[in-house]
């Protein structure tokens, strides 16, 4: 193999590792924020719901929580270097080309838009369309790292998208043990089960692939796993990037056409 060669397949295997779920008992800025479940910024109505209302599987049924005309305006923060703003770019492209929802930024006369953050605290998002000014925070990492992961990028903006957490689906339970055992106490909220009163997993099932879904050892108090794959070949938490179902349910939330 030439030296090249060898270059791009070291490179490629630098990729591939950054996006790998994290062990338990490591700190994952996705679980350091403090918001619900870790980085979602709910609404107090969302926040109402969570706890007694109807309650969703993985995606938002309101429709006036998705971006109007499949266009999301954002503005990147200019404390993130050129390099992670490439980043940040990535992960919009990666959007772009996989859906039929767009990105556009943001002017002057925008008052609603998504503002991409660089503060301390970790990584962490509104979710769905506010119709105002709203966060989406990632924390400065190193590339390939953190909160710069290209998975968490991806999945930070599915939240804003819309899109809860996998694991808290309401069909989970045929999917995943929950060992509430190995949860640092006062955490399990962050485990906590949709109801099935409103179908928004848009009939496309369970993802262990998802880059939504937790990984094994999330919010661990012990360094043993908290959440355990029922089918023992699966892997949960990938932070590499969309699987096909989280493709599949932005195209259907948003109403794409097929894409060729």
């Amino acid at each position: 193999m030439s030296r090249l060669g060898i270059i791009y397949l070291l490179l490629l295997q630098v990729v591939l590792n950054t996006g790998k779920p994290l062990p338990a008992g490591v700190y994952d800025p996705e679980e350091a924020a403090g918001f619900v479940e870790g980085d979602m910024m709910l609404t107090e109505e969302q926040q109402r719901n969570l706890e007694h209302g109807p309650k969703t599987r993985n995606g938002l049924i309101n429709t006036e929580k998705r971006w109007p005309n499949n266009v999301v305006v954002y503005k990147i923060s200019d404390d993130f270097d050129a390099a992670h703003k490439r980043a940040i770019q990535t992960g919009i492209t990666t959007l772009e080309t996989n859906t039929c929802v767009r990105f556009r930024e943001a002017t002057d006369e925008d008052t609603a838009y998504l503002t991409v953050t660089a503060k301390s605290g970790g990584c962490y998002t509104a979710v769905g369309y506010q119709g105002a000014r709203q966060e989406m925070n990632l924390e400065i990492y190193p590339l390939g790292e953190g909160c710069f992961r290209p998975g968490t990028i991806l999945h930070e903006f599915m939240h804003a998208l819309g899109f809860y957490h996998q694991q808290s689906s309401a069909i989970r339970d045929g999917y995943i043990n929950v060992i509430y055992d190995n949860i640092v106490p006062g955490k399990e909220f962050n485990f906590q089960k949709y109801d099935a009163t409103v179908v928004t997993d848009f009939e496309v099932g369970y993802d262990y692939d998802s880059c939504l879904h937790y990984r094994p050892g999330a919010f661990s108090i012990n360094g043993e796993d908290t959440i355990v794959p029922l089918d023992s070949s699966a892997e949960i938490g990938q932070r590499v990037g969309l699987s096909s179902k989280d493709i599949d349910k932005i195209n259907i939330m948003y109403k794409c056409p097929i894409l060729l």
